[in-house]
């Protein structure tokens, strides 16, 4: 395949999404964006109409040779991945799913990517362009399909991550790569702290390390890159061999440590790199695992939020609450930063229609 477009057709729902929002803007109606539905515990719940792009959908363009696509945000992700490996590409963020139903709209909007991140780039690191709708109904274009085409304050890559708060995202241009010539994955049987001196040596070598999880006791490695290359490593880290789909359970939260029946909230940590084991009471082996070499954690407790989110910033961090429900699932914002979030705001969204709530209270 070399250059393929589809053209506009019976899956192009732009116009009818155009006429919701005007009216919706013209009325002062919320409107609560929806795709798949499978990320909708990222976040607080809206309370609007529902606006569904699952109509939108589509690849619009992709070019192999130079490693682009163009897609609406309606596209089912697996359509999109299954697209990309015909041509031995990939979405190098490695995006969860959480669900058969999940969209490219819904990874553009959380901004969750998978154990690739680290050493490949998140979603906000492959979007070259985003085609939005805004409050007043109108198209507008941000980025383009190249990577030097950014020029001033990226809109398009503000979009990733803002849960639709700040206009519709209807198309995203990205960046994709090829996918490793040679993969391995591997389990050590090391205790957490010995774990984290290693992983620290590691990040000085030039080693095709590709994703790295502890958890009870356990650090998981995936070697990724040219079949010499990822022979020699396996060979030099010695370990058991670890079946593939260890990192397909991670990032689906398939994992013990994610297991739903568990009543005690999730919560995602954000750290630092090399940041040591935070000094967080009752916690037992089983309750956290080590993701991204240790600068994500995934915790499973009953400490209450100002407790954990405390540890966190102290460690230059944060703690974000994935449970459905959670009051304030994200970490609150200091003054400084919250006066320009309401600033974007009420530039982008001024009738505040856009996910109301989705990300705070106020926004």
């Amino acid at each position: 395949m070399s250059n393929t477009a589809t053209p506009p057709g019976d899956h192009d729902d732009s116009q009818a999404l155009t006429e919701r929002i005007r009216q919706a803007d013209a009325e002062g109606t919320p409107l609560r964006i929806v795709g798949g539905e499978t990320k909708r515990f990222h976040g607080r719940d809206v309370h609007g109409k529902a606006l569904s792009t699952t109509g939108h959908r589509d690849i619009t363009t992709y070019d192999p040779v130079e490693l682009i696509v163009s897609v609406r945000t309606g596209t089912p992700l697996a359509e999109l991945e299954a697209a990309l490996a015909e041509q031995g590409q990939m979405l190098a963020c490695e995006s969860p799913h959480f669900g058969d139903s999940a969209t490219v709209g819904g990874m553009v909007a959380t901004g969750l990517s998978g154990p690739r991140r680290p050493w490949a780039g998140s979603v906000r690191d492959f979007v070259l362009g985003t085609r939005v709708i805004n409050h007043q109904g109108l198209e507008q274009r941000f980025g383009g399909e190249v990577m030097k085409n950014v020029a001033g304050y990226d809109l398009s890559r503000l979009m990733v991550g803002a849960q639709g708060t700040l206009g519709l995202v209807t198309e995203v241009s990205l960046k994709v790569l090829p996918r490793p010539a040679a993969t391995q994955s591997l389990r050590l049987e090391l205790p957490l702290d010995q774990a984290l001196t290693r992983l620290a040596e590691w990040g000085r070598q030039p080693l095709p390390i590709s994703a790295v999880a502890w958890y009870a006791g356990h650090l998981h490695l995936r070697l990724e890159g040219g079949p010499s290359s990822v022979a020699a490593t396996r060979q030099r880290l010695g370990g058991e061999d670890l079946e593939a789909g260890f990192w397909e359970d991670l990032r689906e939260h398939r994992l013990d440590v994610f297991r739903r029946e568990d009543p005690r909230p999730l919560w995602r940590l954000s750290l630092p790199h090399n940041t040591p084991q935070l000094s967080l009471a009752g916690l037992e082996e089983g309750d956290i695992l080590y993701d991204w070499g240790g600068t994500q954690r995934w915790l499973r407790s009953e400490l209450d939020a100002s407790t954990l989110r405390e540890a966190c910033a102290r460690a230059e961090g944060h703690a974000t609450c994935l449970t459905p429900g959670a009051a304030e699932p994200f970490t609150p914002l200091a003054p400084v930063v919250a006066k320009y979030h309401h600033r974007l705001k009420a530039e982008l969204d001024p009738r505040g229609i856009f996910n109301p709530g989705r990300l705070y209270a106020e926004l």
